[in-house]
């Protein structure tokens, strides 16, 4: 049986290969009892055998989500300790050529879903003066090309849990935002093409490349465990230094992953002008001058 000390820890989207994946064996190796979810438990048999406690979660069932707090405080006496939103979906296509469904389900896993979680496993992260972890993104806050819909759920969950932390302050309730860079996991995992006649068929190969980019890019998913863990519990050197430049001396975001650093400076000191002309040229934009006009005749 676990001790009545240990902490726990749920963790959502918790999928081979992903970012939940190596959180939940970052935390499970600090002495975390840590619950990691995925559809299907059978996806994340590995956990399980290393000892972590694994479940099932459908995020976009309400009832799912329901039953899983349930369980949790069935097994943890009404109690959660941290709890990390990490389930999400991405979504790469040009803001002209967006299919409606998509940017629904998008909009539903990356935000409508963690905001039911947040109100569902508030009471037991109430009554243990918990942390609820939002795994944020560096879209959030950057006209990332190609990416409107991911960018602008990702903003939404931002602004979100800005207001949450609000509310939660007098309850003894921290809430973390995570920025994070690029990270080589399965995120995108999705093949896309542009749909016949796009605006941005002179530029397919640069999109192509789009896809994939953040990964081709990123940090391997076990050095940003390791790191936003550290950030999480203050731990490691220089956490204790970050976290006391934050206001209130515990940190409120975290900017973890490749150019992490780079985009918190930019968005917070440029104008915005400079990282909407950065990507411009990244991505060959100027390819697309005058084709336009050409299209409408």
């Amino acid at each position: 049986m676990p001790s009545q000390k240990q902490q726990t820890v749920l963790i959502t989207g918790c999928s081979p290969g992903g970012i939940g994946n190596a959180l939940a064996r970052q935390f499970h190796s600090r002495g975390f009892r840590v619950f990691a979810t995925a559809r299907t438990t059978a996806k994340i048999s590995e956990l399980a055998d290393l000892g972590i406690e694994t479940l099932s979660l459908e995020l976009t069932d309400p009832g799912s989500i329901i039953a899983l707090r349930d369980e949790v405080s069935k097994r943890n006496e009404g109690k959660l300790d941290i709890l990390v939103n990490n389930a999400g979906r991405n979504y790469t296509m040009p803001a002209l050529d967006v299919d409606m469904a998509e940017v629904r389900d998008t909009f539903e896993a990356n935000v409508f879903s963690v905001m039911r979680m947040c109100k569902e496993f508030s009471p037991l992260l109430i009554e243990a003066k918990g942390t609820i972890v939002q795994i944020g993104s560096l879209a959030g806050v950057m006209p990332y090309a190609f990416s409107s819909v991911y960018n602008a759920s990702k903003a939404a969950l931002h602004a979100y849990s800005d207001t949450l932390r609000v509310e939660l302050s007098q309850f003894g309730v921290r809430v973390v935002v995570i920025a994070t860079g690029g990270v080589k996991s399965n995120l995108a995992r999705v093949d896309r093409t542009l749909p016949e006649g796009s605006y941005y068929s002179p530029i397919a190969e640069e999109y192509k490349g789009r896809l994939t980019h953040a990964q081709t890019v990123g940090i391997d998913n076990e050095t940003y465990a390791r790191r936003t863990v550290d950030r999480i519990l203050a731990k490691g050197a220089f956490s204790w230094l970050l976290n006391l430049l934050s206001f209130g001396g515990r940190s409120r975001y975290v900017w973890e992953g490749s150019s992490a650093s780079l985009i918190w400076f930019a968005s917070s000191f440029l104008p915005k002008a400079v990282l909407e002309t950065q990507f411009i040229k990244m991505f060959h934009f100027e390819k697309l001058r005058g084709t336009g006009i050409k299209k409408m005749i």
